[in-house]
């Protein structure tokens, strides 16, 4: 107990230095209801009150994840914490498409197309391609070395043929328009919006890629006291269990944040939601309501 006690100043002396740095009050931060206040300049604000941008890519992110880009694969690395997750991005996308009306219990093989932005090294990419439900995946990233190591690893694999899995480097505002690439049936954002710019602006990019029916799925986390103690205090400069660096509190979104975003756009669904934590020893569980407070799914469905 004794010791426990020794340390105390010392892990609070490292709170204080870790804190998120604003010009508003953080308390203010985490409880706007509304996003694009001055000091949430890279939260999601309406695209007409930013600088000018024709890309949602942000260089740094880009040089921080080629930097993990050898490692991606290894379930014991830095990416650990996506693979653990991955189980859960499956589910959460079939109990979306089984709420659909128009969507039997039963996919017939080979109908359903994936777009998956910001795919990173390919964990979900490669296994959405493996199911037998999926036609094809085009998976498309802006860090050439990550992409490398995705195309490496999938080419072990000689069912995950060019016609089932496609690596495509680009960014979703570079990618062709028209023909079939505005046909997908599930578009994914995994761990990616926090990662943006410009993310309202992204958000509506990649709505258009989604084909009446279809789902815009993605992953992401609250901007909340709890979210910071969890992601940046701990797991980054404590644990270390994710790479130092890999989350700016800042740009971080709310559940209520995206809903907000969704019901000012026609065309979409109620969203879907799932808020999931990361138990040591046990990986990621769904827990109601943990979406306010730290990681969760989010789904809207494009109206047919």
């Amino acid at each position: 107990m004794r010791s426990s006690l020794r340390h105390t100043p010392a892990l609070l002396r490292h709170a204080r230095a870790a804190r998120p740095s604003c010009r508003v009050p953080l308390a203010a931060a985490v409880q706007s209801p509304t996003l694009g206040a001055p000091a949430l300049a890279l939260a999601l604000a309406p695209a007409s009150t930013r600088a000018s941008s024709s890309s949602s890519v942000n260089p740094s992110e880009i040089s921080h994840f080629n930097a993990l880009a050898a490692t991606w694969w290894d379930p014991h690395g830095s990416s650990r914490i996506l693979h653990l997750m991955n189980p859960l991005r499956h589910d959460f996308i079939g109990t979306c498409r089984a709420s659909s009306p128009t969507v039997t219990s039963s996919t017939p093989a080979g109908q359903l197309r994936y777009l998956d932005v910001g795919c990173g090294g390919g964990i979900f990419a490669e296994s959405a391609a493996r199911l037998p439900s999926t036609a094809s995946v085009t998976a498309i990233d802006p860090s050439p070395g990550v992409l490398a190591v995705a195309r490496s690893h999938a080419a072990r694999d000689p069912g995950l043929t060019a016609e089932k899995l496609e690596y495509i480097s680009a960014t979703i505002e570079t990618l062709p328009p028209g023909g079939g690439n505005k046909d997908f049936d599930v578009v994914t954002l995994f761990e990616v919006v926090e990662h943006v710019d410009n993310p309202a602006a992204f958000l509506d990019r990649c709505g258009e890629f989604v084909k009446p029916g279809g789902w815009l799925v993605m992953s992401t986390i609250a901007r909340t006291w709890t979210s910071w103690f969890t992601t940046n205090l701990m797991a980054e400069d404590i644990l270390g269990v994710v790479p130092k660096g890999t989350h700016d509190w800042r740009k971080y979104i709310n559940e209520d944040e995206l809903r907000a975003h969704f019901r000012g756009k026609s065309g979409w669904s109620s969203p879907r939601v799932m808020g999931v934590v990361y138990f040591p020893g046990l990986g990621w569980k769904e827990v109601r309501g943990s979406e306010k407070i730290g990681n969760y799914f989010f789904a809207v469905q494009k109206n047919a």
